[in-house]
């Protein structure tokens, strides 16, 4: 079998492997279909501060129970499944209150520990979630980076009366925006390239704005009756934009954070309370990604067109040269480990 790991910063390692062993409580997944995301780029570059290496990386993956470890239920062979690369140790306060996502002994999948960019991988059955057995394993593999959207949107309480701002047209950006929609927002998206922004369109973006020609304040302050956004999510995750995000936000609107830079924003607190907004971060997806699956089953989310390149797992270190070299040729870009 084929496993894709970074030994250590700035070296991507593509080698056989042995198939994993299972223990009491796992499944053996067959993975089909593996998407590149943001965070990978980040551990090849030694730019994530979770990261420990060497490490398969891979979060974005679905594909075929073929082996089940002792004492597992739920789950059997055959199952389609997507996984979800939270691991929750279920005992500490995050996890009493149902945010598992922020546990206090948080493991994720690709990054504390192997993840799934490996031909097969022992996960906890709990993690699985099953997915339609005609669902293609394209979609399947799209359903953790949506769930990352729709946590971000359910933290923030989203919904029909909204005027939502999204900054940036990449990934994360258009994956807000078809949730939003989804849940009856008009959606607004601002982006420094224009070739993104008619992404945006086409994913059902309202308005979209290139903030280099047209700044974004200016733009959008006649929205929400002129009192601007109603909820304004940083898809880009500059931390310069957090203190534009508080000036141009409704009264009593909401901003979600999903950048994880360590650099300071110089936000006002006087803007903060004077207009009584709500700042949330948003980390992972605490068991979203049953909702999604279903939303993408029964096609209230139709991410056509998302996945732009599908790379054999044995050409990963090409798909990854794609995205860095020529990333406004990419938005999702797939490893196909079938």
């Amino acid at each position: 079998m084929i496993e894709v790991l970074v030994s250590q910063p700035s070296h991507l390692v593509v080698r056989q492997a042995d198939i994993p062993t299972l223990e009491p409580g796992e499944i053996l997944v067959r993975v089909e279909r593996a998407g590149i995301c943001g965070s990978d780029i980040h551990i090849l570059h030694g730019s994530n501060p979770f990261a420990v290496y060497p490490r398969v990386i891979g979060h974005e993956f679905a594909g075929t129970v073929t082996a089940l470890g002792s004492g597992v239920v739920g789950v059997t062979e055959g199952d389609r499944v997507v996984v979800d690369p939270v691991m929750a140790c279920g005992d500490c306060y995050p996890c009493r209150i149902g945010r598992s996502n922020v546990c206090a002994n948080l493991e994720v999948m690709g990054v504390h520990r192997d993840g799934g960019f490996r031909s097969l991988v022992a996960v906890p059955a709990a993690n699985a979630v099953r997915v339609p057995s005609d669902m293609p394993a394209e979609l399947a593999a799209l359903a953790e980076p949506f769930s990352i959207a729709a946590n971000v949107l359910d933290r923030t309480g989203c919904g029909p009366q909204d005027t939502v701002l999204v900054y940036g047209a990449g990934t994360v950006g258009v994956t807000v925006l078809q949730v939003a929609k989804l849940l009856g927002a008009r959606v607004i998206v601002a982006d420094l390239d224009e070739a993104r922004l008619e992404r945006a369109l086409r994913f059902g973006a309202d308005r979209v704005v290139h903030s280099p020609s047209t700044p974004v304040p200016g733009a959008t302050a006649d929205e929400g009756d002129g009192l601007g956004p109603t909820l304004v999510i940083d898809g880009a995750g500059v931390p310069a934009l957090f203190e534009e995000a508080a000036r141009i936000a409704s009264p009593a609107g909401r901003i979600g954070l999903l950048g994880f830079s360590a650099s300071p924003s110089p936000v006002s607190q006087q803007e903060i309370v004077r207009k009584e907004l709500t700042i949330v971060g948003s980390r992972l997806s605490r068991r979203l990604l049953p909702r999604v699956v279903e939303w993408l089953a029964d096609g209230r989310l139709k991410p056509t067109g998302m996945v732009t390149q599908v790379f054999p797992a044995s050409e990963a270190e090409a798909a990854f040269d794609l995205i860095e070299r020529e990333p406004d040729k990419t938005l999702k870009v797939q490893l196909d480990f079938a």
